[in-house]
């Protein structure tokens, strides 16, 4: 019997897409960026102590590696020949930090993850330094400063981690955000892996000055680090070494993007004044500002959008950052059980289709943009007998459209002209109550492709366009048009405002929670073992009890 004769499909490009909650590998036609197949794993996240948030750097690269040939496998049965896979792209959570060891490859610590909070005393230490006129930090890197950013992260690692401290000594140590480290292990590891990173993500280090493109010599001293255990910075597209295990050995790995930048590429944001939001872990507005540096006077970041090609110019972004946009939902999953799979809240929003003027700040990481106020904890307020689980879950959908509504106002007011509608992606964005609330407290329409995945979409781009892989145009004629659903407003714009100023109230409650102490310590005084969210969780149970919380009549 003859052997089943393989599809072909023209070029295929594959793209890793390594998140907060999850990694995911991808599969697109690079010809009309159809998502072929793809396989994705949860990724277990640590917190050893109030405000530490910690993940295993094996378990993330070991990830990858499921995720490459669990996908090689599935497009076996699809008939579709692996070998016509001719690049890969990497899409990374950024910020998230690593150091390892270079002739082991061994990570000397866990990654500190974006998240993590324990850098705060570091913060307010360093920000003594800065003079009030001269704040170079942010002039050179478009950042303020705080525990968000790599820079805090590594010189925590450096001051209490002896066999960081060690290796650095002896030449060992390695540093990385997560696109380095799975570069250097997928091209070698230690037997001659390729250590670097690109302009993105290096751009969110806040050792990397956004004008020059080069480390910082003035910015490693301040946070003093030493600039031997650096990545090589390179651009977002092009040929940075070759898979050498798996399926796909010998495959060059020629796409690296932060994950919002590869978004902003993904939903073919190429034009001055184009923005997209990115619902994932967190949430992510990025306005493209062109090959100019906006800075802004409203609490938002300026970054490096994208470089693709090492002799093409870079682009810039302004960027809103919220820190819990989906993990609100995983809290609600696994610290208070309320729903058993993140799909369900949208059944028990839709149960009752409001929150019954319940408000829900999820600052379980202090409150990123616009406030940048690293004391705010999370609160739940509005609270009544009537209240129950349904509301509540409403309420966390809310709380992400409300946080999307306060970055677009501060974007609008630092581009001058109001944006007309809302690109929008990522896997939030299936949910289908949260994309109308989002039109509601935006007032204006929410597009959504009809590919949701353009994070990763936006790697392979990178990846199937680099010099030497050429097979991903990326001019404006022959890029695929792509199909969108639009959500309009269906509330008045009075009763948006309403909602919205309340929600303003609740904010200002959030405030001023956390002391350095806990942030930096792990500790609560005698509260020190009890759980994140405890006081606001028992006080609502006490206040609602438990047959309202159910959702008992």
């Amino acid at each position: 019997m003859a052997a089943t004769k393989k599809a072909v499909l023209g070029p295929l490009v594959g793209a890793v897409d390594q998140g907060t909650s999850s990694t995911r590998f991808l599969v697109f036609n690079s010809k009309t960026a159809e998502l072929l197949s793809h396989h994705q794993v949860e990724i277990k996240q640590e917190f050893p102590k109030e405000g530490w948030v910690e993940q295993d750097p094996k378990e993330i690269l070991l990830s990858v590696y499921e995720c490459i040939e669990k996908t090689c496998e599935k497009l076996g049965q699809l008939n579709i020949d692996i070998s016509n896979i001719k690049a890969i792209g990497v899409s990374n959570q950024r910020e998230t930090t690593v150091v390892w060891d270079k002739l082991t490859g061994e990570p000397l610590y866990n990654a500190v993850v974006w998240l993590d909070l324990r850098t705060q005393s570091t913060v307010e230490s360093l920000s003594k330094s800065i003079p009030v006129n001269n704040n170079f930090v942010k002039t050179k890197t478009g950042l303020p400063l705080s525990t968000y950013f790599s820079a805090v992260k590594l010189r925590w690692l450096l001051d209490n981690v002896r066999k960081v401290q060690k290796a650095v000594e002896e030449d060992r140590a390695l540093f990385g955000t997560i696109d380095s480290w799975l570069i250097w292990s997928l091209t070698g590891g230690a037997r001659g892996g390729v250590h670097c990173t690109d302009v993105t993500n290096a751009s969110r280090t806040m050792l990397f000055n956004i004008h020059s493109l080069e480390w910082d010599k003035e910015l490693c001293e301040f946070f003093k680090v030493p600039m031997k255990i650096l990545p090589n910075i390179r651009s977002s597209s092009e040929i940075y070494g070759l898979m050498k295990a798996g399926s796909l050995e010998g495959v060059p790995i020629s796409g690296c993007l932060g994950d919002q930048s590869a978004a902003l590429v993904g939903q073919l944001c190429f034009q001055d004044g184009q923005a997209k939001n990115t619902y994932g872990t967190g949430c992510f507005l990025l306005c493209n500002t062109g090959h100019k540096c906006v800075f802004s006077e409203h609490g938002l970041l300026t970054t490096v959008a994208y470089k693709l090609g090492r002799d093409k110019p870079v682009y810039y972004a302004l960027e809103g950052s919220v820190a819990i946009a989906g993990a609100v939902v995983r809290w609600l999953r696994d610290n208070l059980g309320i729903i058993k799979t993140s799909e369900e809240i949208e059944k028990l929003a839709n149960e009752v289709g409001t929150s019954y003027g319940c408000y829900f700040v999820p600052a379980f990481s202090g409150l990123y943009a616009p406030y940048w106020e690293p004391s705010a904890r999370g609160i739940i307020c509005g609270l009544t007998q009537f209240t129950n689980k349904c509301h509540i879950a409403f309420a966390a959908l809310e709380a992400v459209c409300f946080q999307t509504r306060e970055i677009l106002d501060a974007m609008n007011r630092d581009c001058g002209i109001p944006l007309s509608h809302l690109q929008v992606d990522g896997g939030m964005t299936n949910n289908k109550i949260l994309m109308q609330l989002q039109a509601d407290i935006l007032y204006i329409p929410v597009v959504k492709p009809s590919m949701p995945e353009t994070t990763a979409l936006g790697a392979a781009m990178a990846a199937g366009a680099a010099e030497g892989v050429g097979v991903w145009s990326l001019e404006p004629e022959d890029l695929s048009a792509v199909t969108m659903e639009r959500f309009e407003p269906q509330i008045n714009a009075k009763e948006s405002e309403i909602r919205y100023s309340t929600w303003k109230k609740a904010v200002m409650k959030s405030m001023d929670w956390a002391t350095t102490k806990s942030s930096e310590n792990g500790d609560t005084g005698i509260f020190s073992s009890l759980p994140l969210g405890f006081f606001v969780v028992s006080s609502m149970v006490m206040l609602i009890g438990a047959r309202y919380l159910s959702g008992v009549p």
